[in-house]
């Protein structure tokens, strides 16, 4: 190895002597570049080396700075440490004398932390909080400050307290008239008269007005369909003084929400769909025909007993156009006057019993389509149960109220369709009853004649 590196040593010393030779010109000139390179590289290593005492010195400062640093902050935490204890200690029996101090006053303050919690509680859901909005701000600093414990309550907070809650007590009876700023139906917000009656309800001329979450008042956007009700706000925000019938809801709200939420006439008629409308459609169509028909056989009937009491025949009733026909042949034999009577009373026949026919089918075809809408109703709750199973009965319950609407409907036209088609064709049956009587008479009478 020691020979390697004498080697490579001689070849670099020779390549910076070939190097020095290609500069210099002479062997003087070579020894004196060699002499400045040496002097040159002595000053670079003693320049490097002040450098790194330099450095070395700047470690050390910053090593010592560091290291008083650190034992400044340990200082500072120990006696942060020992403030922290004593602190500790100091809270400890302050707590102790409070506990000592209070006695039992302590227990009465957390009466009064859980009396205003739940005052707080039901004065926002009660409708006297829209006449006194402050009390709240009062209950929240109350319940803080007596969660805190950090003071205590004055004879002028409890006395508060009290007062608030007898008055809640006492509003809860009483029927007040104030105006009141109001978002109605449209969303557009109006200062009104306003009623509110004990903590139940708050109506004003136009119906009922309800109280949300957020302690704004507002229309119902449907009121209850039944007209005693809207009417009877109206008398409530007109009256001074006496009793006033009013449909109160004791429930606070309970049940004159399910009044707005339960469908209406038209709600239930546009369940019914396509099938309901046709159901209708031909309902009314009979409900035409049957009192035309009643109109006229009611005229025909009143002419035919007119006819009775008369001996001379007239040609504006059917029983004078058979006995018109009698007249007109009554040289004949008996057998053709019969046929003559019985051919005039047959052209009868079509005028008394026209649209009978259509009455009758109509009350045989409503309930079949009323069927039909049931049938189609309960393939849209299959087809429900099936996409988003049998969980959710709201989500079913459109396709059953469907199906049975559709079969309400059907019902509700072939009942009074059965009834108005009996009579009407008894009706027709007693004008043709009186035709075939007078024929008959009329035949036997010139039988005796003749023979």
């Amino acid at each position: 190895m020691k020979r390697i590196a004498i080697f490579i040593a001689s070849a670099l010393v020779t390549m910076g002597v070939v190097h020095a030779q290609e500069d210099a010109a002479t062997m003087d000139e070579l020894l004196q570049q060699i002499e400045r390179g040496q002097a040159r590289d002595s000053q670079e290593a003693r320049e490097r080396e002040a450098r790194f005492a330099e450095a070395r010195n700047e470690q050390q400062n910053l090593l010592n700075q560091a290291r008083a640093e650190r034992t400044r902050q340990e200082n500072t935490s120990a006696r942060l440490e020992r403030l922290f204890n004593d602190n500790q200690e100091k809270i400890v029996s302050a707590r102790i004398e409070l506990d000592e101090r209070l006695g039992a006053l302590k227990e009465l303050f957390g009466v009064l932390q859980t009396v205003s919690g739940d005052a707080q509680g039901r004065f926002n859901t009660s409708l006297t909080n829209i006449q006194y909005p402050d009390r709240e701000d009062f209950l929240v600093e109350l319940g803080g400050k007596m969660a805190g414990a950090s003071s205590l309550a004055s004879i002028e907070e409890i006395e508060r307290l009290w007062y608030e809650l007898q008055r809640e007590i006492t509003e809860s009876g009483r029927i007040v008239k104030f105006p009141l700023s109001v978002t109605m139906a449209d969303g557009e917000v109006a200062t009104t008269d306003v009623v509110r009656v004990g903590t139940f309800n708050i109506v004003f001329e136009d119906g009922y007005l309800q109280y949300g979450s957020t302690g704004a008042v507002s229309e119902l956007q449907r009121q209850p369909e039944q007209g005693r009700y809207t009417n009877s706000t109206a008398d409530m925000l007109n009256a001074t003084a006496g009793p006033v019938t009013f449909g109160l809801d004791g429930t606070r709200g309970g049940i004159l929400a399910l009044l707005v939420e339960s469908p209406t006439i038209q709600d239930r008629i546009n369940q019914g769909g396509i099938v309901g409308y046709c159901i209708i459609g031909l309902g009314i169509i009979g409900l035409l025909i049957a009192l035309l028909r009643w109109i006229s056989l009611s005229g025909a009937s009143r002419k035919v007993n007119a006819q009775l009491k008369s001996d001379t025949a007239s040609t504006d009733n059917p029983l004078g156009r058979v006995l018109a026909a009698y007249e007109a042949n009554q040289d004949a034999d008996t057998e053709t006057i019969e046929l003559k009577l019985s051919e005039a009373a047959l052209k009868e026949m079509p005028d008394l019993t026209k649209g009978l026919l259509f009455i009758k089918v109509i009350s045989v075809v409503a309930p079949l389509m009323g069927l039909l809408g049931t049938v189609t109703g309960m393939i849209k709750t299959f087809q429900v149960i099936t996409l988003y199973g049998a969980g959710d009965p709201k989500m079913m319950a459109g396709g059953i109220s469907q199906a049975l609407m559709t079969t309400v409907l059907g019902l509700v036209v072939a009942i009074p369709m059965v009834l108005i088609h009996t009579l009407v064709s008894g009706q027709s049956r007693k004008i043709v009853n009186v035709l075939q009587s007078q024929s008959a008479g009329m035949v036997a009478t010139h039988s005796e004649k003749n023979g």
